[in-house]
């Protein structure tokens, strides 16, 4: 439950941004992306330094966070602004490999870090305190972008349009989604099977392996096979990952459960991106490329609005009610999340 609060406060920057876009409406895309490498430059720093105090701590995970999210929308705008016409999906792609690397490489530190030593307070401090200078090294990096997307007025109201609420509703069915695996899929591993933090760095750079390999593939697939079928075969293959992830320990032995959980956990890696989809299908029906711009930091908006609840009210089931309903709910959120994208009308460009 502690562990779903403190998510919320994690998740919370992901609703504010709508916000805190509005007001930074004459800011171009790079400098957006930029400025959130500063705040997560701040966040990180800070980690490294103040006391183990909960609520500082938090704070720091915040301001982190924000520059995070502030990120997050525009990596994929910037992305499909600068792809060749008719690549989005594998610029997306490519794009989420490269990412892949750099969190393989986050991982790797971890696992030798903590092969090399015991955990304690300290070790914890120097590791924030490296992502710190790596973190650093991306806002100079980020620096060399050149180009300058024009900024938008109109982003000083709020960007909600009558033809992407069915992207808006995706968004909030993916939120959900996101928030069980991303928040709960771990702990399961460590609180249910004893998972300890090498072997859960291991599983993640297991999992960043394969992101890396399957992002371009994927990004291909949404171009050659359209972004619906790839929206309703996503989810529909979640609901597998549901079952085992709540019921493994009562098909096998507690040591093969841990195994078809941990496989479950680079499964769900692998599909869940699959959410490009969306972005794809955004710009699809768009018709300026700054509009999608607008509408894809909504729909980042809108996904958290579900799931600071869901970090919430997660926790509290899994606490009262056990881990097998909690999984069960996420796979009938699954379900109707397929079921919502079978309703997408796709254009005469791209049947499926």
């Amino acid at each position: 439950m502690t562990r779903g609060v403190s998510e919320f406060f994690r998740e919370l920057p992901g609703l504010l941004l709508i916000f805190i876009l509005a007001v930074l409406y004459m800011f171009s895309a790079e400098r957006i992306y930029k400025l959130g490498a500063l705040f997560m430059l701040s966040g990180m720093a800070a980690q490294a330094l103040v006391p183990a105090s909960r609520v500082l701590v938090i704070l720091c995970i915040f301001v982190y966070s924000l520059g995070d999210h502030m990120q997050l929308g525009m990596r994929n705008t910037l992305s499909l602004q600068y792809a060749r016409e008719g690549r989005n999906g594998e610029a997306l792609g490519f794009q989420n490999a490269a990412q892949q690397i750099g969190t393989l490489a986050g991982y790797l530190i971890i696992i030798g870090t903590f092969f090399l030593v015991k955990a304690s307070p300290e070790v914890y401090r120097i590791v924030f305190a490296v992502s710190a200078a790596i973190i650093g090294l991306g806002f100079l990096s980020s620096l060399r972008i050149r180009g300058s997307s024009a900024p938008d007025e109109h982003k000083r109201r709020f960007y909600f349009r009558k033809k992407y609420t069915k992207y808006y509703m995706l968004e909030v069915f993916y939120g959900a989604r996101k928030q069980v695996f991303f928040t709960f899929g771990p702990y399961v591993l460590v609180l249910f099977y004893g998972a300890d933090a090498m072997v859960i760095s291991t599983l993640f750079a297991v999992s960043s392996i394969c992101g890396f390999f399957s992002s371009p593939f994927v990004g291909k697939i949404i171009d050659r096979i359209g972004y619906k079928t790839v929206m309703i075969a996503d989810t529909l293959i979640l609901v597998v990952v549901c079952f085992f992830y709540g019921f493994a320990h009562h098909i096998f032995p507690m040591h093969i459960a841990f195994i078809v959980c941990c496989l479950n956990y680079i499964l769900d890696s692998i599909i869940s991106l699959a959410s490009m989809a969306s972005n794809v299908y955004v710009q699809d029906i768009s018709d300026t490329p700054d509009e999608v711009r607008a509408t894809i930091s909504t729909g980042v908006s809108v996904n958290h609005l579900i799931t600071i609840f869901i970090a919430l009210f997660g926790g509290w089931i899994w606490k009262t009610l056990g881990i097998e309903t909690l999984f069960v709910l996420s796979a009938v959120l699954g379900l109707c999340n397929s079921a919502y994208a079978a309703t997408i009308k796709v254009p005469g460009k791209q049947k499926t």
